[in-house]
């Protein structure tokens, strides 16, 4: 499979005087100082982010990424891998917890066949950019080449580019994803894998060290990985891949990125190591109930808005944090200051 990668690159922000502006606004609202914590930190992030000291975010994205994993076949998640498209047609139906939370909240759901192993009819908010009927089998090797890895990297930055809005919400799903992350998060931030790979979709304890046999055997058939490029391609899965690229995509757009758990997570890791000014315009929706995230969203050095103990996945962590993001706007917009609403200030 032939490609030209051709991502763009992602411009640190260099916002210093926006940043001061903002503080000082936030400072001088009808509150103590600092009393609205880290909801003051996100209004202070958003405005840099969207460059403004009223920002507003409009015609938010959920963007679902959906592909198989070989090495599901391996017995590394407590479900059959026909649970992948049996969920994308659930997500399209409207039915999955992702459909009804962006419905609740007016985000705009688009579901992406990354590399599902099997043909999904076309339908509205279906959008079939599927590379293989799923990866490789990474025990045994690279779960795809590098070409493909590359042509899932430009798939994900062409969808953000066929999407309105400025800000996009982050979500997954592909029976086996958990170990692709894992596998990634033990490459890219040299953690001993048994700190990164957790239960998945619910494994017993027997499944749990069978998942860490066959993740440790993945390990060591991939040894080759001399820069993320080819850590993602020997350890990701489709969907991480194109999520990543769509990232990289959005983030050079200045739009908001809400990245939900551990899988979108992972891939937002691989997307900050390509191109480190990708975390800045990163909000981190939770901490989920994975082992490995809280160690992940610290080696990312971010603080997650929620802690629910969430691990469906989907993107649903990111479409509950939503509303607080729109707060966090609507409070540096709307609400008064000291000054304007005549009330008297501490001493």
């Amino acid at each position: 499979m032939a490609t030209s990668l051709n991502l763009p690159h992602v411009v640190p922000h260099d916002r210093q005087v926006l940043a001061q502006r903002l503080q000082h606004v936030l400072d001088h609202k009808t509150k103590p100082l600092g009393a609205l914590g880290q909801l003051e930190q996100l209004a202070l992030q958003i405005g840099l982010i969207l460059g403004s000291e009223q920002p507003r975010l409009h015609q938010p994205q959920m963007v679902v990424f959906a592909a198989d994993h070989g090495v599901a076949a391996k017995g590394v998640s407590a479900y059959p891998s026909d649970v992948t498209w049996q969920m994308v047609e659930n997500f399209l139906a409207g039915g999955a917890a992702v459909s009804v939370l962006a419905r609740q909240h007016g985000v705009a759901l688009t579901v992406v066949d990354a590399g599902v192993a099997k043909d999904i009819a076309p339908r509205p908010g279906l959008v079939a950019n599927k590379i293989a009927y799923g990866t490789e089998d990474v025990s045994q090797g690279p779960a795809m080449t590098v070409a493909q890895c590359e042509a899932a990297l430009q798939a994900g930055a062409e969808v953000i580019r066929s999407l309105p809005g400025n800000a996009v919400l982050f979500g997954e799903m592909g029976i086996g994803n958990t170990s692709s992350a894992a596998l990634l998060m033990s490459r890219l931030t040299d953690t001993p894998l048994h700190l990164c790979v957790g239960r998945g979709t619910g494994l017993d304890e027997a499944g749990l060290q069978r998942k860490l046999a066959v993740l440790e055997q993945a390990l060591a058939r991939n040894v080759d990985t001399p820069s993320p490029l080819h850590a993602l391609a020997a350890l990701g899965g489709f969907e991480i891949a194109m999520m990543c690229g769509a990232m990289i995509e959005a983030a050079a757009q200045d739009r908001l990125l809400v990245i939900d758990g551990f899988i979108s997570s992972s891939a937002a890791l691989v997307a900050c190591a390509m191109q480190p000014a990708v975390r800045q315009r990163c909000v981190f929706a939770h901490q989920s109930d994975e082992s490995g995230h809280a160690r992940m969203l610290a080696h990312l050095q971010a603080k997650p808005l929620l802690q629910l103990g969430l691990r469906l996945g989907e993107g649903s962590g990111a479409a509950l944090a939503w509303p607080l993001l729109e707060s966090a706007c609507a409070i540096l917009r709307d609400m008064a200051s000291f000054e304007s609403a005549g009330v008297s200030q501490a001493t």
